[in-house]
């Protein structure tokens, strides 16, 4: 399962011996040679990844019952009345703002009908629709489609038929597997069983169902593929195989599809590539090796880098990522199921004002925000503490994992008004602990998520060009 960032890293760090440098075994008739071999799986690893990704999760979340992150059979909602915490590894880089749901939608036999309750207005919401493309394909909640109640119709690519009275609008995935991710704000821990009542007010179910008809026919049954973080080392391509038989090619894909059929990948291809010798598939891994070192400069690179933030738009819809694979990868790899900059942007480091890299270990650190120059946004914003490495929450003895602004009014401001918050590995003290975000004994990776960004000035849109910067953190006196 891609659980960490190293995680993510070694699906590409396939053993490649030095042997590889003799004449390829991939010359049989109508394959590739070594060299145009290498070319295709590191241009299909980067196309491929998020979809890799996201069906380890679908499997950990929706199918494998034993996974210990499995939360509810396909088109059945799971409510989580609670935050995400260090024990949650499934996903990297996770928001622990706002307690999630889930669903799973398995599209192939019918559309899915997803319900909302009427929501205060004062509460944010979302239900952000992703699919196998890991493409945000629509969004239902307090910036899209307002706080009252409604019913909305996920439908899968191939359907055709028509929208009945009384359903909102409709969305259309990309593929036959997608996931509905609800976020509901909580503005503090004696609210949670108001978040609950939210979250029970959630409902899904299948159009039939919706409409009180007889179901059609169930879609088959699927065979899926077990996926840890071992087996992705060595079969990458088999899973992305599996994956690209619910997502219907779109006419930007033609190409990169084509070439992965030369390897033995996807629809038409020309081999199978499960047929392929371990030497065989060590050559692929040469490709896929500098497709992964690629990803990672990307990510790296990404955005615009304000006070030592990167400022980036990353996650979108298809037509945002247009075709560029490499930048739907860094999207998936920085942070999967990310959100649209209009609904949440998010800024992140790694390393202070001066450029060095954050380190609990060697340095206590602050981040002051001046008078009236906080996150600008309609819903509210936060910084969150993740681990150098792993990009997962860390173990601390508050049980605090990010600092935002509903938590305003328990902390301290500085005489002239600004807003001083600590980023250390040890307690600064009782006067200073309302504003004290724990950070591990090791590198520090930041995330601040600003939710429903403000538009009008001063604002962080666009990204990394808006009149808004996020300051700088310092190293502490």
């Amino acid at each position: 399962m891609l659980t960490k960032r190293d995680l993510l890293r070694s699906t590409a760090a396939i053993a490649v011996c030095a042997a590889i440098a003799r004449p390829s075994l991939l010359m049989a008739e109508g394959t590739p040679g070594i060299i145009e071999a290498k070319e295709i799986a590191e241009a299909g690893f980067i196309y491929g990844l998020p979809l890799v990704m996201n069906y380890a999760i679908m499997y950990e979340y929706a199918v494998d019952r034993n996974s210990g992150q499995f939360k509810a059979p396909f088109n059945q909602i799971k409510n989580e009345p609670n935050v995400f915490t260090y024990k949650d590894t499934a996903i990297v880089t996770p928001n622990s703002d706002t307690p999630y749901s889930f669903a799973w939608l398995d599209l192939r036999a019918e559309p899915v009908v997803l319900s909302v309750p009427a929501i205060d207005p004062k509460r944010y919401y979302s239900v952000m629709l992703c699919d196998g493309n890991t493409y945000n394909f629509g969004y239902i909640g307090t910036r899209a489609t307002g706080s009252e109640a409604g019913d909305y119709m996920v439908v899968g690519p191939d359907w055709t038929g028509d929208t009945p009275a009384g359903i909102k609008q409709v969305f259309r995935s990309s593929t036959q597997f997608s996931l509905a991710g609800y976020r509901t704000q909580l503005f503090g821990p004696d609210d949670l069983d108001n978040v609950k009542q939210v979250q029970a007010g959630y409902k899904v179910q299948m159009l039939s169902a919706f409409l009180k008809q007889t179901p059609p026919p169930a879609a088959p049954a699927i065979d899926f593929p077990k996926i840890d973080k071992d087996l992705v080392k060595t079969n990458f391509f088999d899973y992305l195989d599996f994956a690209l038989q619910f997502a219907p090619e779109q006419g930007n894909e033609k190409e990169i599809r084509a070439k992965l059929a030369r390897i033995g990948v996807g629809p038409g291809k020309t081999f199978n590539f499960k047929d392929l010798t371990l030497e065989q598939k060590l050559e692929l891994g040469l490709g896929m090796k500098e497709g992964q070192r690629k990803v990672d400069e990307a990510v790296a690179n990404v955005g615009k880098t304000i006070n030592g933030w990167r400022v980036s738009g990353l996650p979108g819809d298809s037509a945002h990522y247009n075709g560029d694979w490499m930048k739907r990868a860094v999207a998936a790899q920085a942070g999967i199921y990310g959100n649209d900059p209009e609904e949440a942007t998010y800024p992140f480091t790694r390393v202070d004002s001066d450029g060095q890299t954050l380190d609990g270990s060697k340095h206590n650190y602050t981040l002051t925000f001046p008078p009236g120059q906080q996150p600008p946004v309609n819903a509210f914003w936060s910084l969150t503490m993740y681990d150098g490495k792993s990009q997962l929450l860390i173990e601390n003895p508050i049980n605090r994992y990010l600092i935002n602004s509903p938590m305003l009014s328990a902390m301290t401001k500085n005489d002239d008004g600004s807003l001083t918050l600590y980023i250390q590995r040890d307690n600064p003290g009782a006067d200073k602990e309302a504003n004290w975000l724990p950070a591990p004994d090791n590198t520090i990776y930041l995330v601040m998520r600003l939710y429903w960004p403000k538009t009008e000035a001063p604002s962080i849109l666009p990204p990394g060009q808006g009149t808004w910067q996020p300051p700088g953190i310092v190293v502490a006196g």
